[in-house]
């Protein structure tokens, strides 16, 4: 393991160029260029708070529903927008893969570090409805760098693993999708954890992005800090499961040009 990372260090400007090319292709020729990166948590945002808040009265804890809903919004853009790009970046690709070698993660990881500059400039608007909402920082903005690792770690360990899967079968790139968006529905992204029943919720916070999204609004919204016993266990469990995405996807690689 230590040689595969080793290894994936010496080739850091190919990941990088990679990254770079991601965003470029994306936002080719578009009017907007990078905004789009805002435009699509924001168009969900006005919808949501008009279906769920207006029309729904679903509970927001409080907090004024547009905010609340955007700060469950930018995290769960980045891990879906992250998981469609990696998952089948290997097999759309693999002209490359067959010539010469380099470290064939480079390609799910530099998509999911081009999807996280979308990210960063959509957490921007954070900053602007906290202002209108006149929330101000506070200490517990110290743990969002933690939080904000431990959803890069989740979606690195699902896109090593469904990437090399999907030059395989190519049936996963269809697979992962629908269940993103069937998984926005078990994530308190348009709803708040107070609405899970008690018996069900250390069950439910088992899902890594769920601490995520209700961490971040313990801070943002509350002032306070994430629940630290499911930050915890969602650190190990992540851990894990980067560690096995990512010798599994060392393990398959050499049978990626085969594939073809």
């Amino acid at each position: 393991m230590i040689k595969h990372l080793q290894e994936l260090y010496r080739f850091r400007d190919l990941l990088l160029s990679l990254a770079m090319r991601d965003i470029k292709v994306r936002y080719r020729q578009t009017f907007l260029g990078v905004a789009w990166a805002i435009m699509q948590p924001l168009a969900f945002m006005l919808i949501f708070t008009l279906v769920f808040s207006k029309f729904g009265k679903v509970g927001s804890d409080g907090s004024p529903y547009p905010i609340f809903s955007y700060t469950g919004l930018v995290p769960w853009t980045f891990f879906a927008t992250g998981l469609s790009i990696a998952v089948n970046s290997v097999a759309t690709n693999m002209n490359l893969v067959k010539k010469i070698y380099f470290p064939r993660e480079v390609f799910p990881i530099g998509a999911v570090m081009g999807a996280f500059m979308d990210f960063s400039v959509a957490s921007l608007l954070v900053a602007g409805l906290m202002g209108i909402y006149r929330m101000a920082p506070n200490v517990n903005f110290i743990w969002l760098p933690l939080l904000i690792a431990l959803e890069v770690g989740f979606i690195l360990a699902i896109a090593l693993f469904a990437s090399a899967l999907n030059v395989f079968y190519r049936d996963i790139k269809y697979i992962v999708p629908l269940l993103v968006q069937l998984g926005m529905f078990v994530t308190p992204v348009i709803y708040s954890t107070s609405m899970v029943p008690e018996r069900w919720k250390p069950l439910y916070m088992m899902n890594p992005m769920a601490v995520v999204i209700d961490g971040v609004r313990n801070i943002v919204l509350h002032g306070q800090p994430p629940d630290l016993t499911a930050l915890a266990i969602s650190m190990a469990v992540v851990s894990a499961l980067c560690l096995a995405a990512y010798q599994f996807f060392k393990r398959v690689e050499i049978q990626f040009a085969d594939a073809i």
